[in-house]
């Protein structure tokens, strides 16, 4: 079976630097085996990809990009805590906020993105609980936020 740190080379993705918190929050704790991110946006470079609410100014497709964003910047933040992502024992929830015009009812669908992303990263340990939550706004007008609960080692 191929690590988590390996699965990632494959797909060709590159862990960011983990990005700074944006207000007076920690952007992990951790309680014995579990750690609770706080909520991640999307960027990329320090910037949002794009801004609005999904069904409007987004559309789901680029939603759903966000949404694996997100992941990749909650993995950065994770790998920046416990070392090496070998150490996840389990995702155990997600939960994804999705700023969405008032006819959409799509989130499932954008936040299938990050689960199918945890799952191909992780496998079986990918698998999680999850919330898909439509807001009516974010902070700095994200089109999608995000927090995890992992079990580590």
């Amino acid at each position: 079976m191929i690590s988590p740190e390996e699965k990632l080379k494959a797909l060709g993705i590159e862990l960011p630097d983990a990005p700074n918190p944006l207000g007076s929050y920690i952007p992990l704790t951790r309680t014995g085996n579990l750690v609770f991110l706080s909520g991640v946006l999307p960027f990329k470079k320090g910037k949002l990809l794009r801004q609005g609410k999904v069904g409007a100014d987004v559309n789901v497709e680029d939603a759903m990009e966000d949404a694996k964003t997100a992941v990749i910047n909650a993995l950065s933040i994770l790998k920046s805590h416990i070392g090496n992502l070998n150490n996840v024992k389990k995702c155990i929830k997600m939960t994804g906020f999705v700023a969405s015009s008032d006819n959409f009812t799509e989130q499932p669908k954008v936040l299938n993105a990050a689960s199918d992303l945890l799952y191909e990263i992780f496998g079986e340990k990918g698998k999680h609980a999850r919330a898909a939550i439509g807001v009516n706004v974010l902070p700095l007008n994200s089109p999608l936020e995000i927090e995890f609960i992992f079990e580590v080692l």
